[in-house]
């Protein structure tokens, strides 16, 4: 079984060497792993906690997207969207925090960072603090939560938040009276890599440290190294590679081989502004080709866009039918009358049918979806002009009954067609025996649905 790992994506900044050494690249190797079920999502609801500049946002937002994929991350292996392009998020989000305690927000360390820091200057405790500074814990959990991540790799400053997630999924599902969440587990990676910045500091966005990543391109990159502060050493007095920032960076990029020769140059009295040369064209062997693909990425935002939004709808196709059952376990179920008190508890399904639900997508075109009983989406129509096409089709669709549907299989998933042309697709599986599953409940239902044409 694969394990689902959730890696959110700050957007605020531009990514400099730090972020790629110390989560960018060990994450995107990680998505590639046997057995990982990697979602990658963009946090930018949480931006809007810090900042106002919707142009800032914006272009960030891009920015971030482009260098993920510049590095390597393969949107048809991982899932890779926007936290805002799912709506499931902010509804779960209200559900969540209808059962999280106040007492448990008021320990956040960010939130209590913030009324120490107004206790310390003689303000009201929560002078400048707004509510989602506050509610950030409820809404990182349903990011989490919505859907059902194993494993979610954060910082030791984030070990709480997953704690918490924890704790919101738990009291949910005793309350309840089902397992609706996946409980996650934090993962800490102990080795994580930190670089130094130009002035021997943690390289951070804080100390106006750092040394870019594309901003700027190879000049940006040579000119910066060139930059970072060394000791007084003249060439020919023999260095201490240990304790310099140079030697520290190149590790970073460079084989064992290539890292101990550099020692060695180092220790026989390479001279400092050599020695920055040999660092610079050591890692623009790495980052050229990545700058390159991130420049290409950057002139074309529609096709990052369209990356984003196909991100979406594979995430969306676990987040609707997600927030469909808690709706159901909530008393919230579409519908003109309402299930009798505990009649979610007794049996999945009792007494509901497949179903379909139609939409409007992003670009104004008419959709619908195919949900089992039990709220499983099964499957996504194609875009129509017309919203009485698409309610025909439904129609159709409708009538086939079991037999009657013609399925292709594809690598992930399957397409349904009708008169020879694709008009329906299921989500993409995890695996053969996974799409087996869903072959069959898929039949049932379009029998089901057929039975009462």
């Amino acid at each position: 079984m694969n394990t689902r790992v959730l890696t959110g994506i700050t957007t605020t900044g531009t990514p400099h060497l730090g972020n790629y050494v110390g989560a960018i690249r060990p994450a995107i190797a990680a998505s590639r792993e046997p057995g990982v079920d990697a979602f990658f999502f963009m946090a930018d609801y949480h931006a809007l906690i810090k900042s106002g500049d919707a142009a800032r946002i914006e272009r960030s937002r891009l920015e971030i997207a482009a260098t993920w994929l510049a590095a390597g991350l393969d949107p048809e292996k991982a899932t890779f969207y926007r936290q805002s392009d799912i709506p499931e998020i902010p509804e779960l989000t209200w559900f969540l925090t209808c059962i999280t305690s106040k007492g448990m927000l008021n320990r956040a360390h960010a939130y209590k960072a913030a009324v120490d820091r107004n206790a310390e200057s003689g303000e009201d405790a929560d002078a400048g603090i707004t509510a989602g500074l506050y509610m950030y814990p409820v809404l990182m959990a349903a990011d989490i939560l919505a859907f059902d991540a194993n494993q979610v790799p954060v910082g030791r400053d984030q070990i709480q938040h997953i704690e918490m997630a924890r704790d919101i999924a738990q009291r949910f599902n005793h309350l309840h009276g089902g397992e609706f969440f996946v409980l996650p587990q934090v993962q800490i990676d102990e080795q994580v890599a930190t670089l130094p910045g130009l002035d021997g500091r943690k390289m951070s966005k804080s100390y106006d440290n750092t040394i870019p990543l594309f901003a700027g391109g190879r000049k940006a990159l040579r000119d910066t190294i060139m930059r970072i502060v060394t000791d007084s050493r003249a060439p020919g007095e023999p260095k201490d590679a240990d304790g310099s920032a140079l030697f520290t960076l190149f590790r970073a990029f460079a084989s064992e081989t290539e890292t101990a020769a550099y020692r060695q140059a180092l220790e026989q009295g390479l001279g400092w502004g050599e020695a920055k040369q040999i660092l610079y064209e050591r890692i623009e062997a790495d980052v050229a080709p990545m700058r390159e693909r991130y420049e290409a990425l950057m002139a074309d935002p529609a096709g990052i866009e369209a990356i984003l939004l196909r991100g979406a709808a594979k995430a969306r196709a676990i987040a609707t039918p997600k927030l469909a059952a808690l709706r159901q376990a909530l008393g919230l179920r579409s519908g003109a009358v309402s299930a009798p008190s505990g009649a979610v508890k007794k049996v999945a399904g009792a007494g509901k049918a497949p179903r379909f639900a139609s939409f409007r997508d992003a670009d104004g075109k008419f959709r619908f979806r195919l949900f089992s009983a039990e709220g499983e989406q099964l499957l996504l129509s194609i875009a129509f002009d017309d919203p009485k096409a698409a309610g025909a089709m439904q129609k159709r669709i409708g009538s086939l009954g079991a037999t009657g549907a013609v399925l292709r299989m594809k690598e992930r998933g399957m397409t349904l067609d009708v008169d020879g042309e694709a008009v329906a697709e299921t989500p993409d599986y995890a695996d053969e025996p996974a799409r087996d599953d869903a072959l069959r409940r898929l039949r049932e239902a379009l029998g089901e649905l057929a039975a009462k044409a």
